[in-house]
């Protein structure tokens, strides 16, 4: 019977797929895996040919193989490996190669004969690449192929760089890459333009010769383009979707890049459910938004249509379920983000007692605050309540150089008007000017271009703040040291970040918080931001009796929005509302117009904001709620 459920709960499932709770724990499995090929290889006096994939999605297998081999004594000295890829033109030493990144993360750390590494090769000359690659393609079939592949995934489908329109019988070439691709890399190289157009990569025929394929993906990122690879047809649009030919591949995948599989999205359309409130509320949403119609107007004739019959029985009549769901999604609005004073609270989101809430807004980069939660963040000052803002990162990458030139300019000629020495300014100045004409992408500015780059973002931070009504004293830069490696690449937070957090969370002791649960931020700053809040505040609940009274709720805003169904406090924003939190948005100058860091979103940042909280308010009138111009949502987080 088991077995005949797992097959009810995976049948939209055209691959194997093993979901791990975390990317740390499926890493481990992956790694040991690997390790068992090349120990097997081992003892019957064979090579173990490994294919290799770079990027974020394998570094985690890559130091627990490090790991084993400096605690376990695992060798390499057996191992061949073979990589996917590498940009074109592209030479080995430049921090963006993937021969630099295979050292960094593997190569230089175990005992690998170095010849027995075979990358391809981005010095050659254009009439060279297909000698080369056919040669690489006859190394490994001399070697009778590889016995375990690596791959990642990108988002326009990609395996290596097999972009779309790839043909599942492709061997290794140069290929030219999707500009997604191009626009995911660009952190890495210092903007789009200095990204190559081309690559040269292994093709599809040549990864589907190996004996094994395990296909890696974490985060809900992914999802997306995991469930198009997992459940949907096969189409050279997205070719990850080949691996559905082959019958040894396994996708590997953490709880977020597994989230929008039909087992956990919507998983009523495969198997009886346990109908707990958040499942409930959430699959009569999704009933609604199918159908296109106000949950008071589903039908039991609906709920039979679309697998949840099972509810209806349980649970039913299906009228008393859509009031129920219409009530609880009702009563996630609420004007008073910080509670009503003197008003029942027991169906609103906050509290009514304090009446008067001390507050802190955590703000991963110096913008987030009023990007994300604007709105709400002027109406609790308004409300009377001690809101304080704390920007926990300088956002010093995320600066125009031409802005720098800028300001010292301005600074030279003020400091001129007043009479005051400007010559160190000036040679300061000059020593800019100089670095940045010969500046290669990605290379890490001066201490003093950094400095500059910081004191731009923390004055537009303080003028948006002011905007919102705080007053200078409840303005907080932490700058906490993870971030301030002067690399796009921040370091792993540690001891230091987390005892700056307790020390104004302890300054403070608020009864309630707002931090960033955006994790959808392509470059891991607010991830880690939350991990260190979280982490002080985890220490300081063993010890202090006000952190059992400070409630947490989280943000988002500048990637993505929270669902419907996951929403547990919905701010309504007027249209009045909505020209103030742009306003303080605009405040945010060198963030106008053109970030350095857009992302997937070609938008401005206050576009986004206002589309997607015009968005939510939309959602809630199109099941049936009232309508509004715009609203904020929010998600209580239990610590």
């Amino acid at each position: 019977m088991a077995k005949l459920n797992l097959l009810e709960e995976t049948r939209y499932e055209k691959l194997t797929v093993t979901v791990y709770p975390d990317q740390h724990t499926a890493s481990i499995q992956v790694a040991k895996r690997i390790a068992k090929i090349i120990i097997n290889k081992q003892e019957n006096s064979e090579p173990a040919v490994l294919g290799l994939a770079t990027g974020v999605t394998p570094v985690g297998v890559y130091a627990e193989l490090v790991r084993m081999h400096r605690e376990e004594g695992l060798s390499f000295k057996n191992v061949i490996t073979f990589n996917l890829d590498e940009y074109y033109p592209m030479k080995p030493t430049a921090v963006q190669s993937y021969v630099t990144f295979m050292n960094e993360n593997l190569f230089n750390h175990i005992d690998i004969d170095k010849d027995n590494i075979h990358i391809p090769d981005g010095t050659l000359p254009q009439n060279e690449i297909a000698q080369f690659c056919l040669a690489y393609e006859q190394k490994i079939t001399a070697l009778d192929g590889i016995d375990i592949q690596i791959l990642g995934i990108g988002r326009t489908g990609h395996i290596g760089f097999n972009e779309p329109g790839s043909a599942p019988n492709s061997g290794t070439r140069l290929v030219t890459l999707d500009d997604l691709t191009r626009s995911d890399a660009s952190r890495d190289f210092g903007g789009k333009e200095n990204v190559p157009d081309k690559a040269i990569t292994m093709g599809i025929g040549t990864i589907f010769k190996a004996r094994e394929i395990i296909l890696m993906a974490w985060s809900q990122k992914k999802a997306d383009i995991i469930k198009k690879a997992v459940e949907g047809e096969i189409s050279g649009m997205v070719p990850a979707t080949y691996l559905q030919l082959s019958d040894h591949v396994e996708i590997v995948l953490d709880e977020g890049a597994a989230a929008a599989l039909t087992r956990f999205d919507t998983p009523w359309l495969v198997k009886d459910c346990e109908w707990i409130n958040r499942l409930k509320k959430k699959a009569i949403i999704w009933l609604a938004d199918t159908l296109g119609k106000p949950i008071l107007k589903l039908t039991e004739e609906d709920y039979n249509n679309h697998g949840m019959a099972q509810l209806a029985v349980q649970q039913g009549p299906v009228y008393n379920i859509n009031i129920d769901i219409f009530n609880r999604v009702q009563h996630t609005i609420t004007g008073w983000p910080g509670g009503k004073p003197d008003a029942d609270d027991s169906q609103r989101p906050e509290r009514a007692e304090p009446p008067v809430k001390k507050v802190i807004i955590f703000s991963p980069h110096p913008d987030d605050d009023v990007i994300s939660m604007g709105g709400t963040f002027i109406r609790l000052v308004d409300q009377g309540h001690e809101v304080h803002v704390a920007y926990q990162t300088s956002g010093n990458t995320a600066v125009w150089d031409d802005d720098v030139l800028r300001y010292m300019e301005f600074a030279i000629d003020f400091n001129k008007s007043i009479g005051d020495d400007h010559n160190k300014l000036t040679g300061i100045y000059n020593d800019m000017r100089q670095f940045f004409a010969g500046k290669l992408p990605n290379e890490i500015d001066t201490v003093e271009i950094r400095e500059v780059k910081g004191f731009i973002r923390k004055s537009e931070a303080i003028s948006a703040a002011r905007y919102a009504g705080l007053p200078d004293d409840h303005i907080h830069f932490m700058a906490l040291p993870f971030y301030e490696t002067g690399k796009t690449r921040k370091d792993t937070a540690g001891e230091e970040d987390i005892k700056l957090t307790i020390e104004l969370l302890q300054q403070v002791k608020p009864h309630q918080i707002f931090a960033a649960g955006d994790f959808a931020d392509p470059h891991g700053t607010h991830v880690a931001c939350f991990h260190i809040l979280l982490a002080a505040l985890n220490r300081l609940k063993e010890t202090e009796d006000w952190v059992r009274d400070c409630w947490l709720w989280l943000y988002r805003g500048a990637w993505h929005e929270f669902a419907t169904y996951e929403i547990e406090m919905a701010v309504p924003l007027s249209p009045q509302q909505v020209i103030s939190k742009r306003n303080a948005i605009f405040k945010h100058q060198s963030q106008k117009d053109r970030p350095v860091f857009p992302g997937e979103d070609a938008r401005e940042f206050w576009v986004r904001a206002g589309d997607r909280n015009r968005e939510t308010a939309h959602c809630y009138d199109q099941l049936g709620l009232a309508e509004y111009e715009a609203m904020e949502a929010f998600v209580r987080y239990e610590f």
